[in-house]
């Protein structure tokens, strides 16, 4: 059997209809779609239609069925998280957003968040399958003070690595550490 696309709209609009009610609480997009089909039913000639169902903000009460995914039997990573590439990517943007900058404490604040987002953009677009990427930032005041930082991790060391920087300027001082977690 050879159905146009009115058909298919019209049988669309036939399941909606009856789903919504009444013409009077058919939305614009219904009223628009409702309009187009007695157009498409007044020329048959037609071989397209256009459906405002799926502009973005409309959907449907159907829930879609969820996507399984199968089992890929791989056990180790493709390609290895590449270390010294991301150390660079640390030490460019803690030089670049710090190189000139005074210790506040809320201006620091909002940088740690930044920096944070700012690297983990740029290693993620270093395209790693299957990385868990964790980004942690550290800014203090250069002032005489000691601070050690500690961090305890469970992980496969075959496969999970970190990388680490430490940057300092006359008022301040900022560890970057970020952490790759295979993910099987």
């Amino acid at each position: 059997m050879v159905t146009t696309m009115s058909d298919t709209a019209r049988d669309k609009a036939a399941r909606l209809l009856k789903k919504r009610g009444s013409v009077s609480s058919l939305s614009s997009h219904e009223v628009r779609l409702r309009e187009s089909l007695n157009k498409a039913r007044e020329c048959r000639d037609s071989m397209s239609t256009v459906s405002y169902i799926d502009e973005p903000g409309h959907h449907d009460d159907i829930t879609r069925p969820a996507v399984q995914m199968e089992n890929t039997y791989q056990l180790g990573p493709a390609r290895r998280f590449p270390v010294a590439t991301v150390n660079n990517i640390l030490k460019d943007v803690l030089t670049s957003y710090l190189q000139e900058e005074r210790y506040e404490a809320d201006l620091c604040r909002q940088m740690t968040k930044t920096i944070s987002e700012v690297v983990k953009a740029r290693v993620k677009d270093l395209m790693i399958p299957r990385y868990k990427i964790i980004v942690l930032i550290y800014i203090g005041q250069l002032n005489d003070q000691n601070m050690r930082v500690g961090s305890r991790c469970i992980w496969d060391p075959a496969y999970d690595t970190f990388s680490s920087y430490t940057f300092k300027n006359s008022s301040l001082f900022a560890l970057a550490n970020v952490y790759a977690v295979y993910y099987e």
